[in-house]
């Protein structure tokens, strides 16, 4: 009898600790601290690293902020067709709708900083920014989902998802090694108009793609907090030796322009038929965009390139 007694009383005492709240705990952020009672399960998400990431833990977002950009510009990890409500504008969210959504979880990021007693106002409200002056984007992302895995308890989740990209990283990297094709530098550029680029700079979140693939990006210099600069393109003229990697989408007309355009067709990438594009990738999001350009540059480069833009 004392054992089943024992048994009993062992059963017992699991039921209660599987029936408590699972991770209470403080968290330190950009504007205070998060302290919580249990793990969230209704998550606003206000800005799309964040929206991301939490998709990355295999959790759905009740709210997201600005959601038809989300599956335009972000694409991956792609949000469910139903059961996520749009919040308004990333910059300027609704505060109403995101009351009625009952959250007991906000995760959004300094731009909304003079909104933030409001939020807290809501629900416990988590601020981290991946991209601001002296931060390094892919650092700050990989912290993010780290520490979000903590507060939604899914850390091996966090973990994998990491161990996946850098796994990813490794095997695109290969694929280029064996084609002979980390010997000549790149330069990643999104087309404003025919005669502008953002160029992709050293110090953004792009450039752990590229390190990982073994490639050399062949702008040296730092540009803004999100990673670019704004430049002519007589400043890829001064590269001659870069292949050009273009991100889609590109601006209607821009195809016909530049094909009329002499600067254009006298480009060394251009005359040596070293133009490569690629579909869009979010530039200003956390991690997996780093998986999805890793790919995407590798499949491209193997395919070839040629003198035009699509």
């Amino acid at each position: 009898m004392s054992i089943d007694r024992a048994r009993r009383g062992l059963v017992a005492a699991l039921a209660l600790l599987m029936a408590a709240p699972a991770l209470a705990g403080t968290w330190r952020h950009e504007l205070g601290t998060l302290t919580l009672d249990g793990t969230p399960r209704r998550i606003v998400t206000l800005n799309w690293a964040a929206t991301e990431a939490v998709l990355l833990l295999g959790v759905t977002p009740v709210g997201v902020a600005n959601m038809d950009g989300y599956g335009y510009w972000v694409k991956e990890p792609p949000l469910p067709e139903s059961g996520v409500f749009n919040v308004g504008l990333r910059m300027a969210p609704s505060l109403e709708a995101i009351a009625e959504l009952k959250p007991d979880l906000i995760v959004t990021s300094t731009e909304l900083a003079p909104a933030a007693e409001l939020l807290e106002r809501i629900a416990p409200t988590y601020v981290i920014s991946v991209y601001r002056d002296g931060s390094q984007p892919y650092e700050t992302a990989r912290t993010q989902l780290l520490t979000l895995g903590q507060i939604l308890d899914r850390e091996d989740r966090a973990q994998a998802v990491l161990d996946d990209i850098e796994q990813t990283l490794a095997s695109q990297r290969a694929r280029l090694v064996r084609a002979g094709l980390t010997d000549r530098p790149v330069l990643l550029v999104s087309f404003m108009d025919d005669r502008h680029v953002r160029l992709y700079t050293p110090n953004g979140l792009f450039q752990k793609a590229l390190d990982g693939l073994g490639l050399s990006n062949a702008w040296p210099t730092p540009g803004s907090f999100w990673g670019f600069s704004l430049v002519g393109l007589e400043a890829i003229a001064e590269y001659p030796d870069a292949r050009l990697i273009v991100l889609s989408p590109t601006p209607p007309g821009l195809a016909e322009r530049l094909a009329d355009s002499p600067f254009w067709t006298h480009l060394p990438a251009v005359r040596r038929q070293q133009v490569y594009q690629i579909d869009t990738v979010w530039p200003f999001g956390g991690v997996y965009p780093i998986k999805r350009l890793a790919t995407l540059i590798t499949d491209s480069l193997l395919a070839g390139g040629s003198d035009r833009v699509r």
